[in-house]
């Protein structure tokens, strides 16, 4: 029986899991390419064959998702995977027309055949789309695990666009691994808010490696906390999986993928953001919840903004710095940034499109709804340099970060600036407290943590 040849279309992410559990060691398929899209900067590249495994000496190609059709074609291939998240049901259809009109099947990988069991507990985070509040949700979450002493590693959904060799596993305790790692912008908003709170966190290509490290990390590993990426589901077994929704997006939970899928998944689901959020978007999260995942419990919940300094925005022409996948593909018109300038009063938001320059021109090309906001892009030298040099030509009195990071460790702000901070906070019954001591107490979980802490 000849192997099926199959062609893995992905974003630097889900992709590489996918082949990983699936297909690496498989005789039974042969992947002859990924394709790349999203995220620039990582066409023309290899999945190395360190990681590819003994059947592929050679390494796997990556091209550039712009020639599906004819890589479809040339390749022979018969199976298309697609793996990559936060896309709409009429953009993956669009994608399986494409790849059925030249001939190939087109297939989603689920749940069950591409998690990987984990020998801790595992409390998993996701949400319906990127930018509802997920990464606050698992820095919470964490916070109240380590306060009742228990040690707590965290692994963050892959965003590997360097040296994927280099990147098989990759742990992070203090901030020189930022730069040790050579981190991009994206890879620093999610890794420097865990540094900072004092836990662990791990991330890289191979998910298993960096689970058994994560289990056995020097510090010491009572409990895994996996914080999905985008809208992504769990890499991992989950014990205990919360769901964010935005209701500033409320009917987003039903169609985009694999949103819909995570929130399916769901023990919890949070509705973030009820602070900002008109009524009848809160109302509408509340009922498809009720509706999709009955047996959910569902947390109500704020992000709340502060910042260093309110002066620096009451009255000013400020321009507002938002977190880049945020306004981009999670297609945000609004973000952390833009919710303080207008609680603190800013005189108005300045427009960056003016003083755009390099990538980030093609950026607000690809997403031209972003609006009057500057996504913190920096997937490169190059980007961060643009992004630099935009900030300082832009003609505001002040700037506004709305990112998770201190953005002028990494880039020269010549222009008064201050930083926006938010976290999780449970609004009313049940909460978030509540809802992970019901989860400790069960006996599985009991069990696992005696055994751990001795």
């Amino acid at each position: 029986m000849s192997k099926k040849r199959v062609l893995i279309m992905g974003a630097a992410g889900r992709d590489f899991h996918n082949f990983n559990t699936v297909f690496r060691d498989n005789e039974n398929y042969e992947v002859v390419a990924f394709t790349a899209a999203q995220i620039p900067n990582i066409l023309g590249r290899k999945y190395p064959a360190s990681l590819a495994g003994s059947l592929y000496p050679e390494g796997i190609p990556i091209y550039d998702e712009k020639d599906l059709t004819t890589l479809i074609k040339d390749l022979k291939v018969d199976d298309v995977v697609f793996a990559y998240s936060d896309v709409s049901y009429n953009y993956i259809m669009h994608k399986s027309a494409i790849v059925n009109e030249a001939g190939a099947n087109f297939t989603l990988l689920g749940y069950d055949e591409t998690a990987i069991q984990s020998n801790k507990p595992l409390i998993s985070v996701g949400a319906t789309r990127t930018g509802c509040g997920k990464s606050q949700t698992s820095r919470q979450i964490i916070e109240i695990l380590m306060e009742k002493g228990l040690k707590v590693v965290a692994i963050r959904h892959p965003m590997p666009y360097g040296d994927l060799e280099a990147q098989k596993v990759q742990r992070y305790a203090h901030l020189d691994d930022l730069k040790m790692h050579d981190c991009t912008i994206e890879e620093m908003e999610e890794y420097e808010p865990h540094i900072v709170r004092g836990n662990v966190i791990y991330a890289g290509v191979d998910y298993e490696a960096i689970l058994r490290a994560a289990e056995n990390d020097p510090d010491g590993c009572d409990i895994i906390v996996w914080d999905g990426g985008n809208n992504d589901f769990p890499f991992y077994k989950s014990d205990f999986h919360i769901t964010v929704t935005d209701p500033h997006r409320p009917g987003h939970g039903l169609a985009y993928y694999p949103g819909e899928v995570t929130l399916r998944m769901s023990d919890v689901v949070i509705i973030n953001k009820i602070d900002s959020a008109p009524p009848e978007g809160i109302n509408k999260v509340r009922a498809i919840a009720k509706e999709i995942v009955p047996r959910a419990r569902v947390i109500e919940a704020a992000s709340p903004v502060r910042v260093d300094d309110a002066e620096i925005i009451r009255g000013k022409r400020v321009l507002v710095v938002e977190d880049g996948p945020t306004l981009t593909h999670g297609g945000m018109t609004i973000g952390a940034g833009t919710v303080a300038a207008e609680k603190y009063g800013a005189g108005s938001l300045v427009d960056p499109r003016p003083y755009l320059v390099g990538q980030l021109k093609d950026t607000f090309k690809t997403y031209p709804a972003i609006g009057t906001l500057l996504p913190a892009m920096g997937y490169g030298d190059d980007q961060l340099r643009d992004l630099e040099f935009t900030i300082n030509s832009c003609d505001c009195d002040s700037v506004v970060i709305g990112t998770p990071i201190d953005l002028s460790r990494i880039i020269d702000i010549k222009r008064p600036y201050t930083r926006v901070y938010y976290d999780l906070q449970s609004i009313g019954e049940p909460n978030l407290q509540g809802e992970l001591d019901r989860f400790l107490n069960t006996v599985k979980i009991k069990d696992q943590l005696t055994a751990s802490l001795g």
